[in-house]
């Protein structure tokens, strides 16, 4: 499940869709020609048509065509339902590719809705409807791209790659937030954080690949990173056994290890959530856990850090948004970022890793003092089986 607030929840059945799915039920006049990049490329103006990779896909989008033509499978049902005459100025019918490529580059850019058209050669409000519908189209079509692991077997493939970072063992995921930035009212308070910008929050729980598994995002930056958790299902289910539940692992005849995720000190000290220690001068065993915990959050950390490099819509300030629709296109950049590294596409592997994983500048640490004692007892006896000095 994905907890997203303002987010009406289609019945619609999911449907499996094939990668390499033609283009039979668009109407000929709208299938996209075998050249249809090179046509399109020369619609381009604008800083596009000036740059000297201008004819380049990957330059514009940051995706691959294999990665783009899946896309384009995914939403083409959605994409091409009538009514849906969307032209470019000349009056020239938008193939299902050209419709895609406007989305991905108002979504990818985050330049605005007329920019975006003055490129592409159409007008602003057309960008706005076809975005829009294709925000709608990946919620119904591309849910099955982020979600929480379904079987042992795949959660046993998360540990043993959490388990190879840094070597923590057990370990399910690990948790963090940022604040999308948006432009409001400046006396609508609750939409105002601790650094008294205006923000909208979302909070992301990372795999090793920095797939994410679950989020939440829709609440006001002026709740604090626990706040958000335990509004959230997540922390509801792991509270009632239902998520977080898998095997044990043993550390020594008497000392077992439950499932975890990993986050910093904003977040609880929890039986399911590990936070680190603080303080300075910690003893050897308490450092050196702090030591593998970080490099083990890090995931989180350089997974928002990437969402919002590639998606620069939520990089940011977005201007006066509609905040019914911004968890969705909040949603919707997580689903693409999560589809890139399902399809491992080579473009991204190519891409350098943003410069700092500090997603949100310019934000002070939040501390959270609340701490279970069946957790701290969980983290010593784990730190002291990390350095060999837990008795059998």
């Amino acid at each position: 499940m994905v907890p997203i607030r303002g987010l009406k929840r289609r019945k619609k059945a999911e449907k499996e869709v094939d990668p390499l799915v033609h283009y039979s039920s668009v109407p000929s006049q709208l299938q996209p020609s075998l050249d249809w990049w090179d046509e399109f490329s020369k619609r381009i103006t604008g800083p596009l048509f000036q740059s000297k990779d201008s004819a380049k896909f990957e330059s514009v989008f940051k995706i691959s065509r294999r990665t783009f033509n899946y896309i384009c499978s995914l939403v083409k049902e959605e994409m091409m339902a009538k009514p849906a005459n969307f032209t470019n100025l000349s009056g020239k019918l938008l193939s299902l590719n050209d419709r895609v490529a406007i989305a991905l580059r108002r979504l990818s850019s985050g330049e605005s809705l007329s920019a975006v058209g003055d490129s592409f050669g159409i007008n602003q409000s057309t960008v706005s409807q076809i975005t829009w519908r294709f925000v709608e189209a990946m919620e119904e079509r591309g849910l099955h791209h982020l979600r929480w692991p379904s079987t042992e077997e795949d959660m046993k493939e998360i540990k043993t790659r959490f388990e190879k970072i840094r070597g923590l063992p057990n370990c399910c995921g690990a948790i963090d937030t940022t604040h999308i930035m948006i432009s409001i009212d400046q006396s609508n308070n609750i939409w105002c954080d601790k650094e008294q910008n205006h923000s909208m929050i979302l909070q992301a729980i990372v795999d090793p690949e920095m797939r994410f598994r679950d989020i939440v995002t829709g609440w006001p930056g002026s709740l604090g990173d626990s706040m958000v958790l335990k509004s959230s299902s997540f922390y509801r289910l792991s509270e009632e056994g239902k998520r977080l539940n898998g095997k044990n692992m043993k550390l020594s005849k008497n000392t077992e290890l439950r499932e975890y995720i990993v986050g910093d000190v904003a977040f609880p000290l929890l039986p399911w959530l590990l936070t680190p220690y603080r303080g300075r001068g910690l003893p050897d065993f308490e450092a050196n856990f702090n030591r593998r915990h970080f490099a083990s959050r890090m995931v989180a950390q350089r997974a928002l850090a990437r969402l919002k490099e590639t998606w620069k819509i939520i990089q940011g300030v977005m201007w006066r948004p509609d905040k019914n629709r911004l968890p969705r296109i909040i949603l919707v950049c997580c689903l693409l970022h999560n589809i890139v590294i399902d399809l491992e596409d080579e473009v991204q592997d190519e891409m350098p890793m943003p410069f700092s994983h500090h997603h949100d500048s310019d934000y002070r640490q939040q501390v959270s003092n609340s701490i279970d004692h069946s957790a701290y007892v969980q983290r010593e006896k784990l730190s002291l089986y990390l350095c060999g000095r837990l008795p059998p």
